[in-house]
């Protein structure tokens, strides 16, 4: 292997990083709604799981889905950032069925989850977070760093 060979090579294995500029907000972001999330739904599960469990173990896997976007935005690379693709498709997903799960039939959902409403108790964060990570990942494939 020649040296220039070596410098592409090494150029290919370098991460890319995900929280430059907007990614880092996007981190922060994240970051909070995994607190909130997860504190939130652990208190619930802990101490009143009998009232609402769909909702409260939907807060709890959104809590998940949250830490993971933030591990692998921090985590960088071509694999990560496509990975958190799947995940930020998968929450906007999630956002939509139960947001709409709990305007057609509030019945099912005795206690409000994280998603629920599109995420009104959470300032519509759990809505508009997916779509601006989908939009994040999309175009830090396109730029090389």
């Amino acid at each position: 292997m020649t040296s220039g060979e070596a410098d592409v090579a090494a150029t290919q294995e370098r991460r890319t990083r995900l929280i430059s500029g907007p990614g880092m907000l996007l981190v922060w972001l994240y970051g909070v709604m995994v607190v909130g999330a997860v504190s939130r739904s652990a208190y619930q599960i802990a101490t009143e799981f009998d009232r609402a469990p769909l909702a409260y173990t939907l807060s709890a896997v959104a809590g998940l889905v949250y830490g993971f976007i933030t591990y692998t935005l921090v985590r960088g690379g071509e694999t990560a950032r496509k990975a958190a693709l799947v995940c930020c498709a998968a929450e906007l997903a999630g956002v939509v069925v139960v947001g709409t799960w709990t305007l057609v039939e509030p019945s099912a959902f005795p206690d409000a989850t994280v998603w629920s409403d599109y995420g009104m108790g959470y300032l519509f964060i759990p809505v508009l977070l997916p779509l601006s990570a989908l939009y994040w990942l999309r175009k830090a494939r396109t730029v090389t760093r």
